[in-house]
């Protein structure tokens, strides 16, 4: 069951994610894999005027909405388009999120460039719901990784948001993240110079974070100058163990599990204490939420 998260002036705003120019690029790439429409040319009179509505053909969250103008006006600037439900809102079969009314011949090449951006962002605000509502009663937060869609990060990473989720790092500028891959090279112990650097690089780090994948790496961590230990594929008993740890010796530091997470296991994660949960599959595994466009 999904659980209706009130958002209000919370909710989400695409602008925040990806700016005008970059979207309507994105739109017209779509466009340009598909190509001139010759079917509904072939059949229908160009002056036809026609109506549509969207509809969920299953439960889940809305994410795409706030693209349908841009998208709408990239195909034709005399499409009007009429949203009835708004991005983070919980659908049920039957709902009608958005109407369109304008030229048929358009509006029938739009519908399946409109749909692929609703249902895959849908479907990533949907699952992200789910494992907000599985930690639901505890203080963890769902966060988002960058295992994105190529090209697609910014409106992925949009969906998270209206399905309830925190977002990581957007890329690798904003936030400082030394992983396994790093330690292989500079020892834990030698990394405060590292950090440095790194906040000198961007003064306006979103935070410092370093992964660990043993109880003693992160009691070597809690001794550096970071915001987050990332609690690498560690089970709910050492995410356990690992909070007293850091209760003990840097109580502002946030422990983040990550790592074959899944439904089943993320709320014992949660009860174990972890601040934050990060999740691959949110972007990189959501299934699209089946969303069909019908002409009237």
């Amino acid at each position: 069951m999904l659980n209706e998260i009130p958002m209000h002036d919370q909710r989400p705003w695409l602008g925040d994610y990806i700016d005008g120019v970059t979207l309507e690029t994105l739109i017209r790439v779509a466009m340009d894999e598909d190509g001139r429409d010759i079917t509904s040319e072939a059949t229908i009179p160009a002056d036809q005027v026609g109506h549509a509505a969207a509809h969920p053909r299953s439960a889940g969250v809305l994410c795409g909405t706030a693209l349908l103008p841009t998208i709408a006006r990239c195909f034709a600037s005399d499409i009007l388009v009429t949203p009835l439900l708004a991005d983070g809102e919980t659908l049920s079969p039957g709902d009608v999120i958005a109407q369109f009314d304008g030229p048929l011949v358009r509006l029938l090449a739009m519908e399946r460039v409109a749909l692929n951006f609703m249902t895959m962002m849908s479907g990533v605000a949907t699952l992200t719901r789910q494992y907000v509502d599985a930690v639901a009663g505890t203080d963890t937060e769902i966060t988002d990784t960058r295992k994105t869609w190529p090209g697609l990060r910014s409106l992925q990473k949009y969906a998270v948001a209206c399905g309830g989720g925190v977002n990581h790092r957007m890329g690798l500028a904003d936030a400082m993240l030394i992983k396994d891959n790093h330690l292989a090279y500079v020892a834990i112990d030698q990394l405060g110079p590292a950090i440095d650097r790194a906040r000198a690089m961007n003064p306006k780090l979103v935070f410092v974070e370093i992964e660990v994948d043993s109880l003693a790496q992160c009691e070597q961590a809690l001794k550096l100058p970071v915001d987050i230990i990332l609690l690498d594929n560690m089970d709910a008993d050492h995410v356990r163990q690992a909070v007293v740890l850091r209760d003990a010796q840097a109580p502002s530091i946030k422990l983040e599990a990550s790592g074959g997470v899944n439904l089943e296991t993320v709320r014992a994660l949660a009860q174990a204490g972890a601040d934050r949960i990060a999740i691959g599959a949110l972007t990189h595994s959501a299934v699209a939420l089946d969303i069909g466009l019908d002409i009237a």
